[in-house]
């Protein structure tokens, strides 16, 4: 009988490490030609009822990320007995190995710990509209747990007109807090941008703060406790990466740019080409047609794009793309001192 309870005890604990890596946001970093990492997995929906959102943060992915790779799914009630793609294969931005890396058009962050040969990547919610998130190199000045919020009189106002919410002067730490358990603030801009957590259960992999980073309130918390203060931090505009492997296979990733105004659609508004990535498809080994599938598709995850008929497993099929622009809107919260925006 003890040899069943021992027996059972590591059976259950195998499950439980190989659920957790199932769903692990750390990767081994690839040699230092190569930036592909990760594999895609597809995962059967269940007739129980829950969320795209919920989906996505078992799989540690934004929402518009699961949208981008799963066109035409309900967010709210996707259908049982349909075959999700859940897009943990990624191409690394093109910056240093070193410290934060914050893509803005993929809403992901790269966190690369020092001495260690491994990067983690967490999905986020960036500013919204006409609140945008600025591209800079800085760094950690400060770490805050259990931080306070004071809401501006425009936050304070727009709560009351929106919402009929009165907000205090400020609001304590806690789990009604805005801003989460944990932190981090950015040199740039006089100190005012944070990456910080949330209360709320929505809104990772999309448009919704006042120009500050959020993530889901375990990913902080890990982030948190790994992350020096000090530590550099990048923050890039790059709707398209793409690579070259070692063994010559050449990689398209493109994700909706982010809109400029409230009538751009991001499923077809045009997107800048770097020099860089205009000589990767001028290129006779790239496929200029499938590239051009891949832009118009913008799936999110990497396009296999060399030429020959090989290159067409690798292009997601297109059907019924969702914009960003119509997804749930999520409320507008602020600002942490010194006026440190949420």
């Amino acid at each position: 009988m003890k040899k069943v309870r021992l027996l059972l005890t590591f059976i259950s604990t195998l499950w439980l490490f190989t659920s957790f890596s199932a769903f692990s946001t750390d990767y081994p970093l690839p040699p230092d030609n190569s930036r592909l990492i990760g594999e895609n997995v597809t995962y059967t929906v269940p007739n129980d009822g829950r969320s795209l959102e919920m989906i996505a943060a078992d799989y540690k992915i934004g929402l518009l990320g699961m949208l981008e790779a799963n066109p035409g799914t309900d967010p709210y009630l996707p259908a049982p007995g349909s075959v999700l793609t859940i897009p943990t294969q990624m191409l690394l931005p093109d910056t240093p190995h070193e410290g934060i890396v914050i893509n803005l058009a993929e809403l992901r962050l790269y966190y690369y710990p020092k001495g260690e040969n491994k990067v983690v990547v967490y999905p986020i919610g960036i500013g919204q509209l006409g609140r945008n998130t600025p591209t800079m190199v800085t760094s950690i000045i400060q770490k805050i747990p259990n931080p306070t919020w004071t809401p501006t009189a425009n936050i304070r106002k727009h709560y009351l007109e929106e919402q009929g919410i009165t907000l205090p002067a400020v609001v304590p730490a806690g789990p009604d807090n805005p801003m989460g358990l944990f932190a981090l603030r950015m040199a740039a801009g006089g100190g005012v941008y944070l990456i910080h957590g949330t209360n709320a259960n929505f809104g990772i992999g999309m448009r919704v703060s006042s120009g500050c980073i959020r993530l889901r309130a375990a990913d902080i918390e890990a982030l948190f406790n790994q992350v020096p203060k000090g530590t550099r931090v990048q923050v890039i505009n790059q709707p398209i990466k793409v690579a070259v492997e070692p063994d010559g296979k050449r990689y398209i990733e493109v994700h909706q740019p982010l809109s400029h105004t409230d009538k751009d659609d991001p499923q077809t508004m045009p997107i800048a080409k770097t020099k860089v990535i205009n000589a990767f498809i001028k290129t006779p080994e790239t496929n200029a047609d499938v590239v051009k599938q891949a832009i118009a598709r913008r799936s999110g995850m990497p396009v296999l794009v060399n030429t020959g008929p090989e290159a067409n497993e690798r292009v997601p099929e297109a059907i019924m793309p969702q914009s960003a622009s119509s997804q749930p809107a999520a409320p507008v919260t602020d600002a942490e001192p010194p006026q440190s925006l949420q």
